[in-house]
Protein backbone atom coordinates (compact mmCIF):
# COMPACT_ATOMS: atom_id res chain seq x y z
CA UNK A 1 0.00 0.00 0.00
CA UNK A 2 1.31 3.44 -0.91
CA UNK A 3 0.55 6.51 1.12
CA UNK A 4 1.68 10.12 0.97
CA UNK A 5 2.45 11.75 4.31
CA UNK A 6 2.30 15.52 4.42
CA UNK A 7 4.23 16.53 7.49
CA UNK A 8 3.33 19.75 9.24
CA UNK A 9 6.20 20.01 11.65
CA UNK A 10 8.11 22.46 13.70
CA UNK A 11 11.67 21.45 14.45
CA UNK A 12 13.40 23.39 17.20
CA UNK A 13 16.97 22.49 16.42
CA UNK A 14 20.51 23.73 16.54
CA UNK A 15 21.18 26.92 14.59
CA UNK A 16 22.41 24.96 11.59
CA UNK A 17 19.09 23.12 11.38
CA UNK A 18 17.05 26.29 11.80
CA UNK A 19 15.68 26.20 8.26
CA UNK A 20 13.29 23.49 9.45
CA UNK A 21 11.51 25.75 11.97
CA UNK A 22 7.86 26.35 11.16
CA UNK A 23 6.48 29.23 13.21
CA UNK A 24 2.82 28.35 12.72
CA UNK A 25 3.02 25.05 14.58
CA UNK A 26 3.01 24.71 18.36
CA UNK A 27 3.67 20.99 18.71
CA UNK A 28 7.13 21.35 20.16
CA UNK A 29 6.06 23.94 22.72
CA UNK A 30 3.33 21.52 23.80
CA UNK A 31 6.03 18.86 24.04
CA UNK A 32 8.18 21.10 26.23
CA UNK A 33 5.56 22.88 28.35
CA UNK A 34 2.42 20.81 27.97
CA UNK A 35 1.09 17.98 30.10
CA UNK A 36 3.25 14.92 29.61
CA UNK A 37 2.03 11.37 29.54
CA UNK A 38 3.66 9.12 32.13
CA UNK A 39 6.67 7.34 30.67
CA UNK A 40 8.76 4.52 31.99
CA UNK A 41 11.93 5.76 33.60
CA UNK A 42 15.31 4.13 33.02
CA UNK A 43 18.47 4.26 35.06
CA UNK A 44 21.67 5.73 33.70
CA UNK A 45 23.12 2.24 33.76
CA UNK A 46 20.27 1.01 31.55
CA UNK A 47 20.83 3.88 29.11
CA UNK A 48 24.57 3.26 29.00
CA UNK A 49 24.14 -0.46 28.36
CA UNK A 50 21.50 0.21 25.70
CA UNK A 51 23.83 2.70 23.98
CA UNK A 52 26.62 0.15 23.78
CA UNK A 53 24.34 -2.56 22.41
CA UNK A 54 22.66 -0.22 19.94
CA UNK A 55 25.97 1.07 18.61
CA UNK A 56 27.22 -2.50 18.21
CA UNK A 57 24.06 -3.32 16.25
CA UNK A 58 24.43 -0.29 14.00
CA UNK A 59 28.10 -0.95 13.34
CA UNK A 60 27.32 -4.53 12.36
CA UNK A 61 25.09 -3.19 9.58
CA UNK A 62 26.74 0.15 8.72
CA UNK A 63 30.41 -0.37 9.51
CA UNK A 64 32.45 1.22 12.27
CA UNK A 65 31.22 4.64 13.34
CA UNK A 66 33.26 7.82 13.47
CA UNK A 67 34.46 8.79 16.94
CA UNK A 68 32.77 12.22 16.73
CA UNK A 69 29.05 12.71 17.26
CA UNK A 70 27.00 15.70 16.11
CA UNK A 71 25.22 16.47 19.37
CA UNK A 72 22.18 18.74 19.23
CA UNK A 73 22.14 21.78 21.51
CA UNK A 74 18.52 21.05 22.45
CA UNK A 75 17.83 17.33 23.02
CA UNK A 76 15.49 15.53 20.65
CA UNK A 77 13.28 14.31 23.48
CA UNK A 78 12.23 17.88 24.30
CA UNK A 79 11.86 19.11 20.74
CA UNK A 80 15.38 19.60 19.45
CA UNK A 81 17.26 17.93 16.64
CA UNK A 82 18.45 14.36 16.62
CA UNK A 83 22.07 13.69 17.44
CA UNK A 84 23.92 12.76 14.26
CA UNK A 85 25.96 9.56 14.20
CA UNK A 86 28.34 9.08 11.27
CA UNK A 87 29.34 5.83 9.57
CA UNK A 88 32.12 6.40 7.01
CA UNK A 89 33.47 2.85 6.98
CA UNK A 90 30.68 0.91 5.33
CA UNK A 91 29.53 1.56 1.79
CA UNK A 92 31.13 4.33 -0.28
CA UNK A 93 30.35 7.75 1.17
CA UNK A 94 28.92 8.38 4.62
CA UNK A 95 26.00 6.88 6.48
CA UNK A 96 23.94 8.74 9.07
CA UNK A 97 21.85 7.12 11.79
CA UNK A 98 19.67 8.09 14.71
CA UNK A 99 20.07 6.50 18.13
CA UNK A 100 17.29 8.24 20.06
CA UNK A 101 14.10 6.71 18.74
CA UNK A 102 14.41 3.36 20.51
CA UNK A 103 14.21 3.22 24.30
CA UNK A 104 16.17 0.72 26.42
CA UNK A 105 13.10 -1.55 26.59
CA UNK A 106 12.73 -1.61 22.78
CA UNK A 107 9.74 0.72 22.55
CA UNK A 108 9.93 3.64 20.17
CA UNK A 109 8.18 4.74 16.97
CA UNK A 110 4.78 3.29 16.13
CA UNK A 111 5.79 -0.21 15.00
CA UNK A 112 5.70 -0.94 11.28
CA UNK A 113 6.29 -4.31 9.62
CA UNK A 114 9.92 -4.08 10.80
CA UNK A 115 8.81 -3.53 14.39
CA UNK A 116 10.31 -0.50 16.11
CA UNK A 117 13.27 1.08 14.39
CA UNK A 118 15.94 3.74 13.99
CA UNK A 119 16.44 5.90 10.88
CA UNK A 120 19.33 5.87 8.40
CA UNK A 121 20.31 7.98 5.40
CA UNK A 122 23.37 8.25 3.16
CA UNK A 123 25.42 10.69 1.13
CA UNK A 124 27.95 9.74 -1.54
CA UNK A 125 30.33 12.32 -0.01
CA UNK A 126 33.15 11.28 2.26
CA UNK A 127 33.03 12.40 5.88
CA UNK A 128 34.97 15.59 6.61
CA UNK A 129 35.58 17.41 9.89
CA UNK A 130 35.81 20.83 8.25
CA UNK A 131 33.31 23.05 10.08
CA UNK A 132 32.94 25.61 7.27
CA UNK A 133 29.19 25.84 6.69
CA UNK A 134 29.54 25.96 2.90
CA UNK A 135 31.51 22.73 2.76
CA UNK A 136 29.44 20.36 0.55
CA UNK A 137 29.47 17.62 3.19
CA UNK A 138 28.27 19.99 5.90
CA UNK A 139 25.46 21.25 3.69
CA UNK A 140 24.01 17.81 3.06
CA UNK A 141 24.69 16.71 6.65
CA UNK A 142 22.57 19.61 7.92
CA UNK A 143 19.87 18.89 5.35
CA UNK A 144 19.74 15.24 6.41
CA UNK A 145 19.74 16.31 10.07
CA UNK A 146 16.52 18.23 9.41
CA UNK A 147 14.99 15.28 7.55
CA UNK A 148 15.86 12.73 10.22
CA UNK A 149 14.57 15.07 12.93
CA UNK A 150 11.27 15.70 11.16
CA UNK A 151 10.66 12.06 10.31
CA UNK A 152 11.81 11.09 13.81
CA UNK A 153 9.07 13.21 15.38
CA UNK A 154 6.48 12.01 12.89
CA UNK A 155 7.33 8.34 13.50
CA UNK A 156 5.71 8.64 16.94
CA UNK A 157 2.50 9.97 15.39
CA UNK A 158 1.99 7.66 12.39
CA UNK A 159 3.03 4.24 11.15
CA UNK A 160 5.70 4.71 8.48
CA UNK A 161 6.27 1.70 6.26
CA UNK A 162 9.07 0.82 3.85
CA UNK A 163 8.24 1.60 0.19
CA UNK A 164 6.02 4.54 1.07
CA UNK A 165 6.49 8.12 -0.12
CA UNK A 166 6.59 11.29 1.94
CA UNK A 167 6.42 14.99 1.13
CA UNK A 168 7.97 17.13 3.83
CA UNK A 169 7.24 20.89 4.00
CA UNK A 170 9.97 23.47 4.44
CA UNK A 171 9.85 27.22 5.03
CA UNK A 172 7.36 29.35 3.15
CA UNK A 173 8.46 29.84 -0.42
CA UNK A 174 10.76 26.81 -0.42
CA UNK A 175 9.97 23.63 -2.34
CA UNK A 176 8.86 20.65 -0.26
CA UNK A 177 11.25 17.73 0.17
CA UNK A 178 10.37 14.54 -1.68
CA UNK A 179 11.26 11.36 0.21
CA UNK A 180 10.90 7.62 -0.11
CA UNK A 181 11.32 4.95 2.54
CA UNK A 182 12.87 1.50 2.35
CA UNK A 183 14.06 -1.22 4.69
CA UNK A 184 17.84 -1.07 5.04
CA UNK A 185 19.17 -4.59 5.41
CA UNK A 186 22.34 -4.90 3.28
CA UNK A 187 23.35 -8.46 2.50
CA UNK A 188 20.65 -9.66 4.87
CA UNK A 189 22.30 -8.06 7.91
CA UNK A 190 19.70 -7.44 10.61
CA UNK A 191 19.82 -4.61 13.10
CA UNK A 192 19.73 -6.00 16.63
CA UNK A 193 20.10 -4.39 20.01
CA UNK A 194 21.37 -7.22 22.14
CA UNK A 195 18.87 -10.04 21.65
CA UNK A 196 16.16 -7.73 20.32
CA UNK A 197 15.47 -7.51 16.60
CA UNK A 198 14.64 -4.05 15.27
CA UNK A 199 14.53 -2.36 11.89
CA UNK A 200 16.41 0.37 10.06
CA UNK A 201 14.13 2.62 8.03
CA UNK A 202 16.10 4.13 5.16
CA UNK A 203 15.14 7.62 4.02
CA UNK A 204 16.14 8.75 0.53
CA UNK A 205 15.54 12.24 -0.83
CA UNK A 206 14.56 12.08 -4.50
CA UNK A 207 13.54 14.43 -7.29
CA UNK A 208 9.86 15.37 -7.48
CA UNK A 209 9.20 13.51 -10.71
CA UNK A 210 10.83 10.44 -9.16
CA UNK A 211 8.48 10.59 -6.17
CA UNK A 212 5.52 11.01 -8.51
CA UNK A 213 6.70 7.98 -10.46
CA UNK A 214 6.88 6.02 -7.18
CA UNK A 215 3.36 7.10 -6.26
CA UNK A 216 2.00 5.94 -9.61
CA UNK A 217 4.09 2.83 -10.20
CA UNK A 218 5.30 1.73 -6.78
CA UNK A 219 8.37 2.77 -4.82
CA UNK A 220 9.98 -0.58 -5.56
CA UNK A 221 10.06 0.30 -9.27
CA UNK A 222 11.79 3.59 -8.53
CA UNK A 223 14.32 1.86 -6.30
CA UNK A 224 15.15 -0.52 -9.14
CA UNK A 225 15.93 2.46 -11.37
CA UNK A 226 18.03 4.14 -8.66
CA UNK A 227 20.04 0.96 -8.19
CA UNK A 228 20.60 0.60 -11.94
CA UNK A 229 22.20 4.06 -12.00
CA UNK A 230 24.17 3.57 -8.78
CA UNK A 231 22.18 6.25 -6.94
CA UNK A 232 20.76 4.01 -4.22
CA UNK A 233 20.75 4.49 -1.20
CA UNK A 234 22.01 8.07 -1.45
CA UNK A 235 20.10 11.34 -0.93
CA UNK A 236 22.43 13.48 -3.07
CA UNK A 237 20.42 15.37 -5.70
CA UNK A 238 23.33 16.68 -7.79
CA UNK A 239 22.39 14.11 -10.39
CA UNK A 240 19.92 13.67 -13.20
CA UNK A 241 16.52 12.21 -12.48
CA UNK A 242 16.15 8.55 -13.41
CA UNK A 243 12.72 9.39 -14.87
CA UNK A 244 12.88 10.76 -18.40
Amino acid sequence: MRRIFTLILIILTTTSCSNQIRQNNMNIFKKIFGKKEPQKEFTQEEYDKDYELKMAGLEYVLGKSHNLVGHAIIPFEIGGAVDMYYFPNGIKGTGFATMELLKPDGTGPIPNRLGTYELVAFTKLEYVQDTVETNPFNLIERRICGILTGIGFYSFEAKLEPLETCEMPRNEGEANLCLIFDEYKPNGKEFRVGNRKHGLLLIIEVHRNEMEFAMNNGTGKLIEKLKEKGYYPYSDLDRESVIK
